[in-house]
């Protein structure tokens, strides 16, 4: 595979460069010629010219191209309006075939069901390129409908460009069907001596706290936790909706998981109401954080990536990079993240208005990324070597990303601290289990959703004189013992939720073993998050357990289980100590008052009856 890659200034300086190639296939054995042609530049006279010059020297060879935000030579920004790029194929084996649809959200997925079916009609293929535009189209079904193709082909690109990043009219064109300003081409190639490698760089790490897009719809961006989307750039970054908007967020899109990979969506423009116009869609029900760039980052990860390429051992390089990056980085320094692949192989490409790769069994459209494909024909020889000044890295960390990792500790601190404030509030410190105020919450919530449930409330018999005879401490003792108790039942149930089924099935005699009171110290922490049946503390001495889709005599059956539970713990002081346990169902069209009143009726009942007993009403 031969490559020579030049800049367009005349027609007299292009027919010297395409002499050039001519004479090199004089004299060598090569199978296919592809001219890929760059424009940032949308003069279609002059691509016209261009593409006319080329055809007439290389009639047989593929001519193809699209309008850019930038060309990429030889690794480098280019300063000319139109780069070309000829590679030359040298395997007889190698075969491509080049194809070119009208794309628009219409015939976005009978473009790909035609493309499917050429992969399925040429079994070689095993690579795909994409060149396409994508204005004012939601790529998603486009993307998602490769998701049957063969896993082992590669599929990559990037969506057409205009010169002027705030416009998003852009074109294609091929000696297949010539100019398109809404159209897709696409490029198959592969052979048995054919191969390729694909990955994507984005350098950009999440920053700060997690946002919950709770309204989205395409590349539209309503809402995050409920709220304007607008306003995390206000909030947090302090960035004005203004002129300067697009420019100001560049630095920071959004990081979201999608598809099993980190996905990059920037924000277009802001609209009055809040919403954010995103360079592509965003999923809805995500959990997405601000990121930032970071150039020492992102060249780290050029290094990282770029072993993994020299190891592929590429003959060429193409880079489909983001116009967010170029302008992330300036036209001074944007070539710092795409030169170093040039000491790979030759590198070309160009600036897209999104970046196209497939990762497992999903196309993903990605945005602020840097798109890379290698290839070669054979088997490779030695392993190329990244050229980086590698010592750069050693040891080094940069201003911004030390500021990061700070704003990350705080913001995890932060969301700890939020946590453990809120778990106070509805949790009681003693027992461990909620409160007064969440099992009543929990209560209420049941009746109005008019849930079928029973109500179980405990006492523990005799506790003035516990505290009388042995002091407070050994009371919180048997408070705990009866949390310890409540617990035990319910873990012996399942910490998913209560099975009266089992309850009613299983022996409630001798299930529980004595138990020390050191044991109830040393118990692992109980998660009352995730118990089907909320256990509560009702206040000094009495417990309430909600136990929902219960029968009545289920939930008596529950009851005797924390009564026998209870009796088997020995505490160091006040030694066996029982309780006393109401039961009722709550009726329909009853208040949540009302039940309570019952049950509490029930409760007195047990008392009254000798205590250590379970009564039902």
């Amino acid at each position: 595979m031969k490559q020579f890659q030049f800049d367009y200034h005349s027609i007299t300086s292009l027919k010297r460069d395409l002499d050039k190639i001519n004479l090199w296939c004089k004299t060598k054995v090569f199978s296919h010629v592809v001219f890929q042609i760059y424009s940032d530049s949308l003069d279609r006279g002059q691509i016209d010219l261009v593409c006319d010059v080329v055809s007439q020297n290389f009639p047989e060879a593929i001519c193809m191209g699209c309008s850019t935000n930038g060309n990429i030579l030889e690794g480098r920004l280019s300063s000319a309006s139109i780069s070309i790029v000829c590679t030359i194929f040298e395997y007889p084996t190698t075969k491509l075939k080049l194809l070119q649809y009208t794309l628009n959200s219409e015939t976005a997925l009978d473009v790909v069901t035609e493309i499917k079916n050429e992969i399925k009609a040429n079994p070689w293929v095993k690579t795909v390129e994409l060149q396409l535009t994508i204005r004012g189209m939601s790529m998603t079904p486009f993307c998602d409908a490769f998701s049957d193709v063969d896993p082992s082909i590669a599929i990559f690109g990037g969506g057409a460009f205009n010169p002027d990043i705030n416009r998003n009219d852009a074109c294609v064109f091929s000696n297949v069907k010539g100019y398109s300003e809404r159209g897709i081409i696409v490029l198959l190639i592969g052979g048995e001596d054919f191969y390729a490698y694909t990955t994507h760089i984005t350098g950009w790490k999440p920053l700060g706290r997690e946002f919950l897009v709770t309204k989205a719809k395409n590349a539209l961006l309503y809402e995050l936790d409920g709220k304007p989307a607008y306003e995390a750039y206000y909030r947090y970054l302090n960035i004005l909706k203004d002129e300067h908007f697009f420019y100001n967020t560049l630095e920071f899109p959004f990081f979201y998981k999608h598809h099993d990979i980190n996905i990059l969506r920037a924000p277009i423009s802001c609209n009055d109401d809040g919403s954010l116009v995103m360079t592509a869609d965003i999923d809805e029900n995500v959990k997405a954080r601000l990121a930032y760039g970071d150039p020492w980052t992102i060249l780290d990860c050029v290094r990282k990536d770029g072993r993994k390429i020299g190891e592929f051992n590429p003959e060429i390089i193409k880079v489909f990079s983001c116009a967010a990056r170029r302008t992330f980085w300036g036209k001074e320094e944007i070539s710092n993240e795409t030169l170093p692949l040039q000491s790979l192989a030759a590198t070309s490409g160009f600036y897209t208005s999104s970046e196209f790769l497939r990762t497992g069994e999903y196309v993903n459209q990605h945005n602020v990324t840097l798109v890379i494909a290698a290839m070669r024909e054979g088997k490779g020889g030695e392993h190329y070597h990244l050229e980086m000044a590698q010592e750069a890295f050693s040891g080094k960390v940069s201003m911004i990303n030390r500021l990061a990792t700070f704003i990350d500790a705080a913001t995890q601190e932060l969301a700890e601290a939020n946590v453990k404030l809120s778990l106070m509030a509805i949790t009681d410190p003693l027992s461990s289990l909620f409160n007064r105020g969440e099992i009543q919450r929990r209560i209420n919530k049941c009746v109005a959703e008019k849930t079928h449930a029973c109500l179980v409330m405990l006492d523990i018999d005799n506790f003035k004189q516990i505290n009388d005879s042995f002091g407070h401490q050994e009371g919180d003792n048997v408070i705990k013992g009866l949390s310890y108790a409540l617990r035990k039942v319910l873990d012996e149930c399942g910490l998913s939720g209560v099975d009266a089924h089992d309850i009613v099935m299983n022996d409630v005699d001798g299930m529980y073993a004595k138990t020390d009171v050191d044991k109830i110290e040393s118990a692992p922490e109980f998660d009352i998050f995730n118990v089907k049946s909320p256990i509560g503390r009702w206040g000094g001495e009495e417990f309430m357990v909600l136990l929902e889709e219960s029968s009545l005599a289920d939930a008596s059956a529950f009851a005797e289980k924390i009564r026998k539970a209870f009796n088997d713990v020995v505490f160091e002081k006040a030694g066996h100590r029982s309780v006393s346990v109401g039961v009722t169902e709550i009726r329909n069209d009853e208040s949540a008052d009302a039940a309570c009143v019952r049950v509490d009726e029930a409760l007195y009942k047990a008392k009254d009856g000798g205590k250590n007993r379970v009564v039902v009403l």
